[in-house]
């Protein structure tokens, strides 16, 4: 998936991926995933995308500050 925000591309073909969290198991409605990607010029982004009955209905992509990648790290230990 690829996004343009505030005039910057992420690109999760030619990021690079640190850490995956899923919730559930595939095909279950309210099941999730978050990525956590590093651009080559070193900024974050989260990728989202789950089921229909999950927090991430639809497939999208968030910047993240080093603080908020930092607190998603460690929520995600």
């Amino acid at each position: 998936m690829q996004k343009t925000i505030c005039k910057k591309v992420y690109d999760t073909e030619t990021a690079t991926l640190i850490k995956k969290f899923t919730f559930g198991n595939f095909g279950s409605p309210d099941g999730f995933e978050e990525s956590l990607y590093v651009t080559e010029s070193g900024n974050f982004f989260l990728y989202t995308n789950g089921g229909a009955e999950s927090k991430y209905t639809k497939e999208d992509i968030t910047r993240m500050s080093a603080e908020k990648k930092n607190a998603w790290l460690k929520a995600h230990e």
